[in-house]
């Protein structure tokens, strides 16, 4: 039974959406390279974060920058185009998986640096690489039941940090190769920021309608990946059988919906072996999945939104367009949107 799992959207739309790139780029040869002696003594090969993962380069954010200045410019950028007086918007969600602190969430400081109404509510909600998909459903809710007439989501991710304290471990001589194996995950990462301004589809022409979306849960796996700003050890094997698991089933009613036949999949930007695996999985033509991991990396639940974003001008009015993704814990979800 489809439960709760499925929902369908009234007259909720996005906006507009937006994107920021962090401006260093390092590359994964540069990483092998600090790694050259490690792989030497552990029988270890280098290039298996650009032939395997198929991730060429990432970027990170200069020291200092804050992922809640991330967050904050995407929103900026998002407001601008959206056209939506600041005053207007009733809801501030930070989806980031990075947070500088424990308390307060980081939505206050973005609330802040945009000079956000009193009557705006803001928090963080926190799905791993899911977060900015689930606000999406959670903002339309507040908007179909009328409680607000505008949202915006946000998200600011950044792996400087957790790239340099890996490194660190792996380049030391205490490392194995079960070390490596552990904490090749991390080494995918990326940094970057996005944002997306929902309202009423009725009230907004050229608003991307949202239309319905699936999820489902097996959190028997909660402990395949785990980690913080300073490590993050995953089973990258069972990881991806686990998560084509969840998202198989989740993905159930997809041919009742139409979406084998959608015209864009916008799917979370893992790697290429995932990528790859979850359209043989699901049926999907990768034609219609454009890929950033290449030059980007993996950048969380900033993923989804920074690859539509980047897509946004290639998409026609009518298009059919699925977000998909896989979030550690694991949970699979996917949205339909109408362009």
């Amino acid at each position: 039974m489809s439960g709760n799992a499925t929902f369908t959207m009234t007259d909720t739309a996005i906006v507009s959406i937006a994107h920021v790139n962090a401006p260093e780029v390092v590359t994964s040869s540069q990483f092998d390279e600090i790694l050259t002696e490690t792989y030497a003594r552990v029988g270890g090969q280098p290039g298996l974060l650009e032939s395997l993962a198929g991730i060429q380069e990432r970027r990170w954010w200069p020291e200092g920058y804050l992922f809640t200045d991330a967050a904050a410019a995407a929103g900026a950028k998002a407001i601008e185009a959206s056209g939506v007086r600041v005053d207007e918007i009733g809801l501030l969600i930070d989806t980031s998986v990075c947070r500088d602190r424990l308390e307060p969430s980081s939505a206050v400081t973005v609330h802040h640096a945009l000079d956000l109404p009193s009557w705006c509510l803001s928090f963080d909600l926190s799905n791993a690489c899911l977060g900015f998909v689930s606000a999406l459903q959670v903002a339309g809710n507040m908007i179909d039941s009328g409680q607000i007439n505008y949202a915006l989501i946000v998200d600011g991710e950044g792996s400087r940090q957790l790239h340099e304290a890996t490194l660190g471990r792996l380049a030391g001589s205490d490392a194995t190769m079960a070390d490596l194996f552990a904490e090749f995950a991390s080494l995918t990462l990326g940094s970057g920021g996005a944002a997306a301004v929902v309202g009423r589809h009725s009230e907004n022409p050229g608003g991307h309608k949202v239309v319905r979306g699936i999820s489902r849960a097996d959190t028997s796996h909660h402990g395949l990946c785990v980690g913080d700003l300073n490590q993050m050890r995953t089973d990258t094997k069972s990881l991806l059988d686990a998560g084509l698991h969840v998202s198989k089933i989740a993905w159930i009613d997809a041919d009742e919906f139409g979406w084998l036949d959608a015209d864009r999949y916008i799917v979370h930007q893992v790697s290429q072996v995932h990528t790859r695996m979850m359209c043989e999985y699901l049926g999907i033509d990768m034609d219609k999945v454009p890929l950033t991991f290449p030059f980007l990396g993996n950048v969380g639940p900033a993923s989804i939104p920074i690859t539509l974003s980047m897509e946004a001008e290639s998409l026609n009015e009518g298009d059919k367009v699925l977000l998909l993704g896989i979030g550690s814990g694991i949970n699979a979800s996917a949205i339909e949107l109408i362009w």
